[in-house]
């Protein structure tokens, strides 16, 4: 029996009197890789910032593992299981690679403010474990051999894979990425899929993506949803999507 990871029904946000997404509905179960595209404007990043909690919707109910999370702050979110990464990447540019990935790891920490301050009790044990899984995580995406290298110093593919190590950190259920191939050629697209992929099978992940390279999503997606304007005009998969009429015409332009 599948369990549904994420449940979306009838979700809708206004910016005053623009529309971003109307009706928008998905379910999304365990272990899928799930593609969301659509043109620029589309509002799949608005989808993304409800998810996560940076916007509250004006309608519709969002849902992770059965819970609602609809005014539910970020933190809150992040807590329950939802990792994300963001289109502009967004890391602590002054701060080490390690650093980066240990201030994620910081929400299955245990010890109390007093532990904290004297570095007695469990603060020592956790701190250890807590530096010791960040550097796994390090080695699972090849950013092991120089854990000290300031983050803003790092290459771009290797920031992206830095992003995600440090969402990995927080042991998710749900991972969003949001654009992950941005920048990227055509071989570096190819070995993000490759790279997804392990990460997928290797922590049992459930992944909804945003991805304008239609390479990377007919590769990595089990299914596909299309916005426009925000309104879905297609769903199913990357062989379906790519076929329908409605998502050539959206990207195309309507023959006339």
């Amino acid at each position: 029996m599948t369990e549904t990871v994420l449940k979306i029904t009838d979700l809708q946000k206004n910016f005053g009197g623009v529309v971003a997404t109307k009706d928008f509905c998905l379910e999304i179960e365990k272990n899928q890789i799930v593609g969301l595209i659509g043109p620029n404007g589309a509002g799949k990043t608005t989808i993304f910032n409800i998810i996560t909690g940076i916007y509250t919707p004006t309608g519709g109910t969002v849902e992770f593992l059965g819970q609602d999370l609809v005014g539910k702050k970020p933190f809150q979110i992040a807590q329950a299981g939802i990792a994300r990464t963001f289109q502009n990447i967004r890391l602590f540019n002054n701060l080490s690679v390690l650093d980066n990935v240990i201030i994620a790891s910081h929400k299955e920490c245990n010890y109390n403010v007093f532990s904290a301050m004297t570095h007695l009790g469990s603060y020592r044990k956790t701190e250890k474990a807590v530096r010791e899984h960040a550097m796994e995580l390090l080695e699972i995406v090849g950013l092991h051999d120089n854990p000290d290298q300031i983050a803003d110093g790092l290459p771009y593919g290797h920031q992206r894979r830095l992003e995600i190590a440090r969402a990995l950190a927080i042991n998710p259920g749900l991972l969003l990425l949001d654009e992950p191939a941005a920048g990227m050629n055509s071989e570096e697209s190819a070995d993000l899929c490759s790279f997804v992929f392990d990460l997928h099978e290797k922590f049992d992940l459930t992944i909804f993506l945003i991805e304008h390279h239609m390479d990377v999503v007919m590769r990595l997606c089990d299914s596909i949803t299309v916005l426009n304007f925000g309104v879905t005009i297609s769903q199913g998969t990357p062989e379906q999507v790519v076929a329908d009429k409605h998502v050539i015409e959206a990207y195309l332009g309507e023959e006339k």
